[in-house]
C-alpha cells in the first residue's frame, strides 16, 4: 500500500525486490490516491520505476478524519475480494494507519515498515499515525536502533521486531547516478555548493501565519548571502496567496529564471524526485520539516537544519549533519552562518543504512509466509 509521495520512495525498492520473487509472493500494489497531483504522484511513480499500481482508491483530499475514513471505506471491499495474508504499510501517513486498522479489524496481518519511530509529540498528527499503526502490526521493520527501543519499551514482543536498514536509503543509493543526469542544476541558474534547499509543508509550521511569517523571514535573510531555492509544497503555496506573502520571495511566480539576481528566496513547483535528489546532493545545506530529508541529508553528508524542536529520526543528530533549530527566526539565522562558516561535514552511514534494507525485509516475509504455509 502506498499513498504519498514519501511511502512512494519507500515502497520503490521494496516493490523491485517482490518482482524478483514473483513466483513465491503474489502482489497487489494499492495506491490511495493521498497525494494526487501529477507533480507528487505520477513524477514519483515514473522517477523510481514503480509500476503502475494495481487498484487505485482515488481518495483524494480532506480532513485528517475525512481522508482516514474514506480510505477505510474504499479499502475494506479490496481486502474482502483478495484476502490477502499480509497488508504491507509505510511510513506515519493517513494511507498507513487507515489502511492498517482497516486489516486489523478483518484479522489481517499487518506489516509496518519503518516501525519504531518516535518525536514523543502527539501534536504530530504523523505520530498518532505511528503508534497506532505500530500497535496493529505483526511484523515491524525499523530503521534505526532507538526504533527497537522504542517498541521494546511499548510492550511490543521482541521476536515481531526486525531491525533491517532504511528502504529510503535503498532507493537513494539506486537512483544517485541517473538524477546526476538531471539539468535542473543548469534550468535554476545553479552552481554546486553555492545554494541551499528549503522544503516545509508541516500544519505546525505553515498553517500558523505568525509561525510561517517568522520562517520566511529568517530564510529570506539568509537568502541575502546564498540563493535558496524552496519547491512548494501546494497547502504552503496555498497560505502564501492567502496571507499576501510574495514579497518575502525573489520571484513573483513558480519559475526560477536563470538570469534572476544570484540571491533571494526563489520558489518553484513541486520536483520530481531525481531532480529534487540532484539539488539535494549539491546543495550547500538544507532547511526542512521532512524526516526522510533529515536521512536522506545524512547519507550524502549535506549539512540539514530542521525546522522543528523534535525529530524521530535521533540517529541523524548521532550523525552530526542534522541539527534541531525549531522556528524562531533568530536561531534559524544563527545556525545558518554557523553551517556557512564552517566545512561541509563527511556522509555518514547508520549501521544497514546500506541498500539492502528491502531485501532484508522481503526475505524475512518470505520466511514467515514459509512458516505459515507449513503450519497449515
Amino acid at each position: 500500500m502506498a499513498g504519498a509521495r514519501p511511502n512512494f520512495v519507500k515502497i520503490a525498492p521494496i516493490v523491485a525486490e517482490l518482482r524478483r520473487h514473483a513466483e513465491e509472493i503474489r502482489t497487489t500494489l494499492v495506491h490511495t490516491g493521498q497525494h494526487y497531483d501529477s507533480s507528487m504522484s505520477e513524477a514519483f511513480f515514473r522517477d523510481l520505476d514503480i509500476p503502475p499500481p494495481d487498484i487505485a482508491l482515488n481518495v483524494g483530499s480532506g480532513s485528517h478524519a475525512q481522508q482516514t475514513a474514506e480510505i477505510m471505506q474504499r479499502f475494506e471491499p479490496v481486502l474482502l475480494e483478495l484476502k490477502p495474508d499480509y497488508v504491507l504499510v509505510v511510513g506515519d501517513v493517513n494511507s498507513t494507519v487507515a489502511c492498517a486498522l482497516t486489516a486489523a479489524k478483518l484479522r489481517i496481518g499487518v506489516i509496518h515498515v519503518e516501525a519504531g519511530l518516535r518525536s514523543f509529540d502527539r501534536e504530530m498528527p504523523e505520530e498518532v499515525n505511528r503508534v497506532l499503526t505500530d500497535h496493529l502490526s505483526d511484523l515491524l521493520f525499523v530503521t534505526e536502533e532507538s526504533g527497537r527501543r522504542n517498541l521494546l519499551r511499548e510492550g511490543i514482543a521482541e521476536e515481531r521486531i526486525h531491525f533491517v536498514g532504511n528502504v529510503m536509503i535503498d532507493s537513494l543509493r539506486r537512483q544517485l547516478a541517473v538524477a546526476s543526469r538531471s539539468p535542473i542544476l543548469e534550468q535554476c541558474g545553479l552552481s554546486p555548493q553555492r545554494f541551499g534547499l528549503v522544503t516545509l509543508h508541516r500544519p505546525s509550521n505553515v498553517d500558523e501565519p505568525e509561525v510561517f511569517l517568522g520562517i520566511l523571514s529568517a530564510l529570506r535573510t539568509v537568502g541575502e548571502r546564498l540563493p535558496l531555492l524552496f519547491p512548494i509544497h501546494p497547502r504552503t503555496q496555498a497560505h502564501v496567496i492567502e496571507w499576501h506573502l510574495d514579497e518575502f520571495f525573489a520571484n513573483s511566480g513558480l519559475e526560477v529564471n536563470p538570469e534572476a539576481k544570484a540571491c533571494g528566496l526563489f520558489r518553484t513547483v513541486p520536483l520530481g524526485y531525481l531532480d529534487f535528489l540532484q539539488l539535494m546532493q549539491h546543495a550547500r545545506l538544507v532547511f526542512t520539516d521532512s524526516g526522510g530529508i533529515q536521512e536522506e541529508t545524512c547519507v550524502l553528508g549535506v549539512p540539514c537544519l530542521t525546522l522543528r524542536h523534535n525529530t524521530e529520526r535521533p540517529c541523524t543528530i548521532e550523525m552530526g549533519t542534522n541539527r534541531l533549530v525549531g522556528t524562531d527566526p533568530k536561531k534559524i539565522i544563527s545556525a545558518a552562518e554557523m553551517v556557512l562558516a564552517n566545512r561541509k561535514p563527511e556522509p555518514r552511514l547508520p549501521p544497514l543504512w546500506d541498500g539492502g534494507a528491502a531485501t532484508r525485509i522481503v526475505e524475512t516475509l518470505f520466511k514467515r509466509l514459509t512458516q505459515r504455509a507449513q503450519r497449515i
